[in-house]
């Protein structure tokens, strides 16, 4: 049997932020962990793109909106305590970092540091030219 209730994330927590995680809805691969307001989830729902908010810039963050790589959003979880919330996306032009790699988890801890795993997709230094 499935439960449904109106109610959302509880964005009483946090400061009004929660942490949201975007997976790869067909690969699983976690992409990356932002943080998200009642506006950006707000967004998020309305439009169908991952919408997050810049604690740097304190502003809404429309993920895509500079590099192009945009993540539509196939569906939302929201975990037991309702403070996280988890998006599956289709992530368009195949990264997500900002450094230009497909998953922001591009680094693993090993004995001897931090090993880079991932393949740049793109140059951040051509993609973000400041104006």
């Amino acid at each position: 049997m499935s439960e449904t209730t109106a109610t959302g994330p509880d964005f009483s927590r946090g400061d009004g932020l929660l942490p949201a995680i975007a997976q790869d809805a067909a690969s699983g691969e976690v992409l990356m962990m932002a943080y998200m307001n009642a506006e950006s989830y707000r967004e998020t729902v309305a439009t169908g793109r991952a919408v997050y908010y810049s604690r740097s810039r304190k502003k809404l963050w429309r993920k895509g909106e500079e590099s192009g790589n945009v993540q539509h959003v196939r569906a939302i979880y929201v975990d037991c305590d309702r403070d996280t919330i988890l998006l599956t996306v289709d992530q368009v032009g195949g990264a997500a970092c900002h450094e230009g790699y497909k998953s922001c988890f591009f680094r693993q801890v090993t004995p001897e540091g931090l090993k880079v795993i991932g393949q740049r997709v793109f140059d951040p230094a051509e993609v973000y030219k400041k104006k």
